[in-house]
């Protein structure tokens, strides 16, 4: 009868995850609540713990953000990125995933991706390469960021999680940061080697056919040796976003110039700096204030205390020195954004410690011996719940203290957590879709099942990669 009741149990989280995700957007947070509502009310399990710090390092973080989107800074992290991109188009598929991945880990959100891709899109189409190459790897990369960020959303709930367990920012970030790297110079090989050439394409060439994109400058003249000049047309630099025609162009195309509002550079400098300053802190506990504690001994104030300070601090600074309007900064898509990633934790973390907590000697021990006696299925659980929530906060308060349990090393953990990339599992993700509409040469596409499309293989050589590379690099690192 116990096992009954916690199978119930289960079905109840599982199915308001399922309805969150469903719903989108505040849907998964709000179906979380509810899901402890019901685990409280109608199973009487003792309230968990609510994630009180993450949900406000996400919102001081998404304050600093956003007060420097408001302020240009997002736009000159874009107009950097756009020139090391378009400045290196034959290595492109090796230096778009790696900008993706750094801009990434500097913003502490994947949204400034979406920027990047009509650059990386018309980088790759003007130089005659297949543009599924660079936006495919890149959109994956962008992903591996957020595990290797100071201020993402998911570092946010991962820290708290490992608050007891001696591993903190510096540790963590030894783990990812290089790990990341690994996987994006694998997944960038490995890229660069799928698919055919543009003139090799059969989609591509019925789409030069019906007139829905030209023919690159670049490749014009093998088009012309190939198939001869009738009805086709050729492109230098605008052509490529609405396929008309033009004269072929001869000359290198202009670099495309992304606006940067006046103090963009100060704004962008002025969070860079609190997102290093938080680095150095966790880096140094010595340097951080130190208070008694419960034995009397002095004790550093905790990293999720200084994130938010500083992040907090960061977004009065940027507000001052570039005299930005609070009310214009509450209007900023990344606040909004950061808002529903915050509720969406707030729910299901809660909902989760409600459900783990009240069912250690029923279900989530032996789970942890699954794991304990198997690691790796941790990476795969993780990959895969993340795949289904399309959450990497929510992820990694569901599946992280179940690992805790089991007693796995902390650093076997988070050598496993970027299976995260699972994310990409399914094209639910706006950078998916973005991808796919941006591309209309056609090679960047989705197909009729879920699972497989042109971001599936990039991901799992990510995923293989950053975990092999994650364990071997954290047993350099000391307890």
């Amino acid at each position: 009868m116990e096992y009954l009741v916690v199978a119930l149990q289960g079905c109840i989280v599982i199915g308001a995850i399922v309805m969150g995700v469903r719903t989108g957007g505040l849907g998964l947070g709000l179906w979380g609540v509810v899901g402890t509502v019901i685990l409280v009310f109608v199973f009487h399990l003792p309230p968990g713990a609510i994630p009180v710090d993450a949900f406000f390092i996400i919102i001081a973080v998404i304050t600093a953000s956003s007060a420097m989107q408001a302020a240009g800074g997002i736009d000159y992290l874009v107009a950097i990125a756009s020139k090391i991109i378009q400045r290196n188009p034959k290595r492109l598929t090796y230096v778009a995933p790696l900008v993706a991945f750094v801009f990434t880990v500097l913003s502490g959100t994947s949204n400034i991706f979406f920027a990047l891709i009509p650059v990386i899109y018309e980088t790759a189409y003007r130089n005659g390469q297949r543009p599924e190459r660079a936006l495919a790897a890149s959109t994956v990369t962008s992903g591996l960021g957020i595990t290797a960020s100071p201020v993402s959303a998911a570092m946010a709930a991962y820290l708290v999680l490992m608050a007891g367990t001696g591993y903190g920012l510096p540790q963590i970030l030894l783990i990812t940061i290089p790990a990341a790297v690994v996987a994006c110079l694998v997944a960038s090989l490995v890229q660069q080697r799928l698919g055919k050439d543009l003139l090799d394409d059969k989609e591509f060439l019925k789409r030069v056919k019906a007139g829905n994109v030209a023919v690159p400058a670049a490749l014009q003249a093998r088009y012309e040796a190939r198939f001869g000049t009738a009805g086709v047309a050729s492109v230098g630099s605008t052509t490529a976003a609405g396929g008309t025609a033009a004269t072929a162009v001869k000359e290198s195309p202009a670099l495309i110039e992304h606006p940067v509002p006046k103090g963009g550079k100060t704004a962008a400098m002025i969070f860079v700096a609190g997102t290093l300053l938080i680095v150095l802190l966790g880096l140094f506990p010595d340097l951080r204030p130190a208070f008694p504690d419960e034995d009397g001994e002095l004790v550093p104030i905790g990293m999720s205390t200084v994130i938010e300070m500083i992040m907090f601090t960061v977004a009065l600074v940027i507000i001052l020195a570039r005299r930005i309007k609070p009310s214009l900064v509450v209007e900023q898509p990344l606040l909004k954004a950061g808002f529903v990633a915050a509720v969406a934790l707030f729910g299901i973390a809660w909902m989760a410690d409600t459900f783990i907590a009240a069912n250690q000697e029923t279900i989530i021990e032996p789970l942890g011996a699954m794991i304990e006696s198997n690691p790796l299925l941790l990476a795969v659980a993780l990959f895969i719940v993340c795949g289904l929530t399309t959450s990497q906060s929510a992820t990694t308060n569901t599946m992280i203290p179940i690992a805790l349990a089991a007693g796995l090393a902390p650093g076997v953990i988070t050598a496993m957590w970027p299976s995260l990339i699972g994310v990409w599992l399914f094209p639910a993700n706006g950078s998916q879709i973005a991808a796919v509409e941006t591309d209309l040469t056609g090679s960047t596409k989705l197909t009729q099942v879920p699972v497989w499309h042109s971001f599936t293989i990039p991901m799992l050589v990510s995923w293989v990669a950053v975990v092999a590379a994650g364990l071997l690099i954290q047993l350099l690192i000391p307890a």
